[in-house]
């Protein structure tokens, strides 16, 4: 019984692993279900027991992204001090990243996508950005909560707008300057 029950629980992280990674660098609209079972190397009865839908797949994959954000914005703080903010956005904005759709950041690659989910997940987009948001304004300096609140918004906007721009372009000089005017402008932003 451990054994199947151990069996079941890498099934479900296996395939939501693959949600993940297709979601991020397909969008929502551009893979099917069939797609994310075989990366997972499961079944699609297996996808819909574990995960109930498509929807549902979705959801819990922003959750799982947006939780990596939750994560790396106290680890950035914690490992670069007052430096965190500029080494969070030259990350940010970066060529790795930047071609790492698959893996990238959550906040870019699936909030075109969250904009037209059901309202249960946009509520746990609202409530998982105002976290992240939060983070952020606790590790910035001067001003009030509210200012700094207001500059965190800011930061994430241009970080998060930026890169989805610069991945838009098929430019690769183009999209490099994107991302290279909006790093300045991030830090000015943030009060960095």
């Amino acid at each position: 019984m451990a054994k199947q029950q151990l069996r079941k629980a890498e099934t479900q992280k296996a395939l939501l692993s693959a949600s993940s990674r297709a979601f991020r660098s397909e969008g929502f609209s551009g893979v099917g279900v069939d797609a994310i079972a075989k990366a997972a190397g499961a079944t699609s009865g297996a996808f819909y027991a574990h995960l109930g839908s498509k929807d549902g797949a979705f959801h819990a994959a922003l959750e799982v992204g947006l939780d990596e954000v939750i994560t790396t914005i106290p680890d950035y703080r914690d490992r670069y001090g007052d430096k965190w903010v500029e080494a969070f956005a030259k990350y940010y904005l970066g060529t790795p990243h930047r071609k790492d759709r698959a893996c990238g950041c959550a906040m870019t690659a699936l909030s075109p996508d969250v904009a037209r989910a059901k309202p249960e997940t946009r509520d746990l987009y609202d409530s998982k950005m105002r976290t992240i948001a939060a983070l952020i304004a606790d590790g910035l300096k001067g001003g009030s909560r509210s200012e700094r609140e207001s500059r965190a918004w800011a930061f994430l906007s241009i970080l998060i707008g930026g890169l989805t721009t610069a991945r838009a372009m098929s430019d690769e000089t183009l999209a490099e300057t994107v991302t290279a005017a909006a790093l300045p402008a991030a830090l000015q932003a943030a009060g960095a």
